[in-house]
């Protein structure tokens, strides 16, 4: 068996209409010692007010999804990531290998209840870094066929989306650099650096992520969006150009 020490580093900006919903569904595995640290961007609402008493750290970040979750590795180092293991290995006997991960969680999507046990199932059988199946939230029947193809895709790539909540071992992390430093696709580009180490572990257990982005611009409009944003990423455009269309 080994043990695993599980961090989820969530970044938000302005999600005080559902963090409490994400967070709350972390509570039973905080329980079992998983750690939990919100990564704000300098939200202007009521979301820190009310991740603070449901998660361990509170960290404030310049705002940009991978500096955030890049800062919230650091805090969990800081706070977690050394404390745990014994000063002197030989005064605790260790039964197996210590694990140590990062789970990479978005402030609008709800992990399932046994998600660090599925983790450490995945890390068991020899994997090194994943991602959950993916069911998406909201009224177009479509988005059950979006969600689908993402999860299919995902496995035929081995290209993980941040909506499928990545997680990898922290040693695997630090090698690539950590989450690399861009305004958009930077859960693409962790991706493909992750995979020319090792192979994802993609998981059947599905994480609920909320539709609002499909809703709000259209389901067709944004599948041709990311389709297309996708597309040009991978002929070379940078991701500094693309979020213009994006956004």
């Amino acid at each position: 068996m080994s043990a695993l020490r599980l961090g989820v580093v969530v970044p938000a900006l302005n999600e005080a209409a559902g963090i409490t919903h994400t967070l709350l569904a972390l509570a039973p595995m905080r329980e079992r010692g998983v750690k939990v640290v919100l990564v704000d961007g300098g939200s202007t609402d009521a979301t820190v007010q009310q991740a603070t008493p449901l998660v361990d750290a509170v960290v404030s970040s310049a705002r940009g999804r991978a500096i955030q979750m890049n800062a919230g590795t650091q805090q969990h180092l800081k706070a977690h990531g050394h404390a745990a293991l014994p000063a002197d290995p030989q005064a605790v006997p260790i039964t197996g290998p210590q694990i140590e991960a990062f789970l990479f969680l978005h402030a609008d999507t709800v992990l399932p209840a046994q998600a660090d046990a599925c983790v450490a199932r995945a890390f068991a059988a020899g994997a090194r870094w994943g991602r959950f199946d993916v069911q998406i939230q909201g009224r177009p029947k479509m988005l059950r066929c979006v969600a689908a193809f993402m999860n299919l895709r995902s496995r035929w790539t081995g290209i993980a989306t941040g909506d499928q909540a990545i997680f990898v071992e922290r040693d695997l992390f630090e090698q690539i650099g950590g989450f690399p430093v861009q305004p958009l696709m930077e859960d693409i580009e962790l991706s493909k650096r992750l995979r020319a180490l090792a192979k994802p572990a993609c998981l059947r257990e599905r994480v609920l992520t909320s539709g609002r982005r499909w809703e709000e611009r259209g389901v067709w409009r944004t599948i041709l969006l990311m389709w297309r944003l996708r597309w040009r990423y991978w002929r070379g455009v940078s991701a500094q150009v693309l979020v213009r269309e994006y956004r």
